[in-house]
């Protein structure tokens, strides 16, 4: 169904920009923001002609790209439909003459309102992943660049599409002892370093303050598996946890050289491998860009059973909701 969506989307944003498009914006906040991160990096690595950006709602509102315009397409999405900052930064997105669409949750949102396609997405199966944002707008950014500059991996982004909830439904059951152990072990840590790489790199922040900073109050600190060799990696020692988010494609390189200096200076460390959980089912010329929905399944386990062995409910906040900010 959200396939059908997709296209009805992308055929409105096709027909309104008449064949003529400069630039593809992001903009949402937390962890919807987090989901578009790979859609961002897709166009940066593939585009020839179109220019991107990533935004929070807040900063999109306050500096808008100069570059927005009847040109533009600007993907906002919110869960709830009413994050104000993002319903504003779609507002303004219309105002400038951009084409919107809007992905929400909530069939009564206010985003909606600023919305020139409207994709109201399914919520709640891990196992259909499909349906969920991250992976609708990558879809719907792939379809553009094939609309608009004739994509040449369409054709295999497509077929991973179809075969990437047969994967993750083998790796859901395939990560429960592994998700358990890492619980019990790490259980009393109060900081954890993330890494991550390539359109992973997304969910290693996402990861960190989202899953372990909002909902489980730990510390933790997101770091390019590049740019942990320029700094960062002088910190390491054998008491402090790592988390390596090992991808797909063509920064894997990145991950393994990571992974070869915290087995010899770390002790603490846990290595989820987008290859060993089977991503490497999809093809070659696109999994890279599979990599992130695959580690947010997996993450999700691991911050479940974080959250277990806590008794702190991935629900409960002091802050968000509870006071003005």
């Amino acid at each position: 169904m959200e396939i059908n969506k997709v296209n009805k989307a992308v055929k409105l944003a096709a027909n309104h920009h008449q064949g003529k498009i400069t630039s593809i914006y992001f903009t949402a906040c937390g962890g919807s923001l987090v989901d578009f991160y790979v859609s961002k990096y897709f166009l940066e690595a593939e585009a020839k002609t179109i220019t991107t950006g990533w935004y929070n709602s807040s900063e999109f509102v306050n500096v808008p790209p100069a570059k927005l315009g009847e040109d533009s397409i600007v993907f906002i999405c919110s869960h709830s439909g009413n994050t104000p900052e993002t319903v504003e930064a779609a507002k303004i997105a219309q105002e400038k003459g951009a084409f919107t669409i809007g992905l929400t949750f909530n069939k009564n949102a206010n985003l909606l309102n600023y919305s020139n396609a409207k994709i109201v997405y399914e919520w709640g199966n891990e196992e259909e992943v499909v349906n969920n944002p991250m992976a609708i707008t990558l879809d719907a950014t792939v379809k553009l660049l094939q609309n608009f500059e004739n994509y040449q991996y369409a054709v295999d982004f497509d077929d991973g599409l179809k075969k990437i909830d047969t994967v993750i439904s083998r790796v859901i059951r395939q990560v429960q002892p592994r998700t358990k152990k890492f619980a019990q072990v790490y259980q009393n840590e109060t900081m954890f370093y993330v890494l991550g790489s390539g359109p992973s790199f997304g969910h290693a922040y996402g990861f960190s303050i989202c899953s372990l900073m909002e909902m489980q109050w730990l510390n933790s600190s997101a770091i390019h598996s590049g740019e942990y060799f320029h700094g960062p990696f002088e910190v390491t020692d054998k008491n402090l946890p790592y988390i390596l988010l090992k991808s797909l494609g063509r920064t894997r390189v990145l991950d393994e050289r990571a992974e070869r200096f915290l087995a010899k200076y770390a002790q603490k460390v846990e290595v989820v491998d987008a290859k060993e959980l089977g991503l490497d089912l999809i093809d070659d010329k696109v999994s890279e860009y599979f990599s992130p929905i695959l580690f947010y399944t997996v993450l999700c386990e691991y911050r479940a059973k974080l959250a277990a062995v806590h008794d702190h409910s991935l629900d409960v906040r002091r802050y968000m909701g509870k006071v003005e900010y």
